[in-house]
Order: structure tokens, then sequence, then C-alpha cells
């Protein structure tokens, strides 16, 4: 886990007609040739994305809610903290991969750049700004449950990393990372059923990127509560229905992200018992998943393919590294991640505003 950036990462290879067909398997898949190192050059390059977005103001997708004119402004004014690479989750994990590509390739081309930018950006009057709007009383569920997570993971980054910036910054961000710790304890105990769903609203997803940010910043009141509810949430369920999975625009994986959750937090035995119930294919040393297909990387919804292939890539390193019997979805999680990962750096803003960030994130879940 610790040296994730120094792993084989793989890179798809198709035949003349576009991929092989397995006799075993419906659907025709790339040849993957194990031959590429995430080196400080690949960083380079990624790190060149978030770069070009979070200075990007439009367009711009606000999601606001607007009780009178003058609630509304630019992108910049509302959010001077995060308001580029289209939205504003977008623009908060652009700003944790600089972190966590400057953590590991300390010497980065654009180091300097990076720093500067980050410092700007994340400032004790900026984070002001941000805090001021989620405290509008029409925004309590503002980029609930999905960017309040990649916040608390931008967070947790910030306190792990051992570099005068990085205190600086995590002090200016404390007021922003307290105001969404409030509204996940004010939000889970009103929320009767977790929210299933493939985007931004999946409860697993949200909970297992707080589960981390809790554990990181020992905050046991919070990490009972988000136990407590994901036990409440899914602890009963079994024989997830992965087969109907992907949903045309789906980024998250609901079994996959569930099971994620889990892993994190049932102890290992109690897991094994709980996952045989829940997706007991997943043990077959024959198990299989089809990465998803993007017809359209111009078209931002169809694009969330993409993430998809690198969010189940996470999900399946995690539960490949959690159990021996598993190991083999190691395999599967390469395939996903080299089946999206030429297509990071693709031309178009649809997939280019975020997509690294997942690219760069499963790399850090693979062993």
């Amino acid at each position: 886990m610790k040296n994730t950036f120094f792993l084989i990462l793989i890179l798809a290879v198709s035949s003349c007609n576009g991929g092989r067909v397995d006799e075993n398997r419906n659907l025709s898949t790339p040849e993957v040739d194990i031959q590429h190192r995430l080196t400080v050059d690949e960083a380079n390059r990624l790190a060149e994305l978030p770069l070009k977005c979070i200075g990007t103001e439009y367009p711009n997708k606000l999601n606001q809610t607007l009780n009178n004119p003058s609630e509304a402004g630019e992108p910049s004014e509302l959010h001077p903290a995060f308001y580029g690479c289209f939205d504003w989750h977008s623009s908060v994990h652009g700003h944790w991969m600089l972190i966590r590509l400057l953590k590991e390739f300390p010497d980065l081309e654009k180091e300097d750049l990076i720093r500067t930018r980050l410092a700007d950006n994340i400032s004790t009057e900026n984070i002001l700004k941000e805090v001021e709007y989620f405290q509008r009383e029409s925004e309590k569920s503002f980029e609930r449950t999905y960017g309040w997570a990649w916040l608390l993971k931008l967070s947790q980054e910030l306190a792990d990393w051992d570099d005068p910036l990085a205190a600086r910054l995590s002090e200016s961000l404390q007021p922003l990372t307290d105001i969404i710790v409030e509204r996940y304890m004010d939000f889970l105990p009103k929320l009767l059923y977790p929210v299933r769903v493939g985007e931004h609203p999946n409860t697993a997803f949200g909970l297992a990127f707080a589960w981390d940010y809790a554990l990181a910043a020992g905050d046991t009141t919070f990490s009972s509560l988000i136990k407590n509810y994901s036990i409440q949430y899914f602890g009963e369920d079994n024989g997830c229905p992965y087969t109907w999975e992907p949903g045309g625009y789906d980024f998250l994986s609901p079994c996959l992200e569930e099971a994620d959750l889990m892993r994190r937090i049932l102890p290992p035995d109690e897991f094994t018992v709980w996952l045989k119930n829940f997706m007991p294919d997943l043990f077959d040393p024959a198990f299989y998943l089809e990465p998803a297909r993007v017809t359209d990387r111009t078209d931002g919804k169809l694009v969330h393919l993409d993430g998809l292939n690198f969010s189940r890539a996470w999900c399946l390193y995690g539960l490949a590294s959690q159990d021996d019997d598993l190991a083999h979805l190691a395999e599967v999680a390469d395939n996903h991640l080299a089946f999206s990962l030429e297509s990071v750096v693709d031309g178009s803003y649809a997939g280019e505003h975020w997509l690294a960030s997942f690219a760069v994130y499963a790399l850090s879940q693979a062993q």
C-alpha cells in the first residue's frame, strides 16, 4: 500500500479486431501487457490534468439552490478554493491528487507551481468563504455525500504529509473539514435507507472515505457512528445482483462499494462470512468481471464508465489484500485499470477534469 506508485501499471493492448474472446466469457476483452511502471514521468503527465482544470472556471456546474438573486455569483466568488474542474467535488479531488503525487514524487517537474496553486487556493480566506457557502440554509445537502467524502480524503492526505506547506494547508482547511464531519453526524441518523446507486449519492462510498478520515484523525465518536450505521444499512445484505451492473451512467459499483466499506468496518473473520453471503462468486478463482465500455468520451455521463473501471479496480484491490482466498481479484482489478488508463488523457474535458484522480486512487490501492 505504501509504495503503490512504484507498482506495475498495466496498459491495454488490443488485437486487430478490438479484443479477444475467451470461450468462457460472453464479451471480448483486451489483451493485457504488464510492461509499464508509474514513474515520475508518468506522474508529471497525470499532474497536468488537475493543474489545468483547478484554474479553469468555465464550463461550470454549480448545483446551486437559489433563494434570491443575491445568492447567485461567479463560481470563483462562491467557491474561491474549489471553483475549477467543472464542479466542486472534481476540484476537491483534483487538489487531493496533486498532493498525493507530490508526496510520492517530490521532484515533480512542476513542484513549485503545484505548491503555489495549493497555497493560493487552500488559503484561510478562501476556506472561510467555502464555509460561509455551506452554512447557507438552502445548501445543507450541498455535495452530500460524494463531495463530503472527497473533502475528508483531502484533509486526511494533508494530515499525513510531513511538510510545512501541508501543516499550513491543513490548518486552513480545518473549519471546512469540521463542517463536513458535522454534516455527516447530523445526516446519518436521518437516513433510514442507504442510497445504492452508481453515482454521487452512493452511501457506501461516502461512508468508506469518511471512515478512513475518522480513523486517521482518531475521531472515535465519528468512527463509531459510521460503523453503527454501516452495519445497520448493510449488515444483513446478501446476494448482491452484480450482474445487473453497470448502469449506463455508473462510475461506482453499488455492490463492490458496499463490499469495500464492509471490509473496513468488520473484523476479518466476520467480513469473510458476510462477503460469502453478499457476493459468493468473488471467492471463485475463475471470477471474471467485464470492464465497462464507453461509446462516446465527449459525453459527460457516458464517460462515467471509465471512472467505474477505476473505482471497481480500487475495490477489487482492497478485497484482494483482505484475504488470500481473494488474491485472484487483483488480476480482475488490473484488467479494469488497463482498460481505461490510456483514455485518461483523451483531449475531452468531459473526462479530463476528473478521471486522473480516479486512476491515481486506484493505483494507491494496488499491491
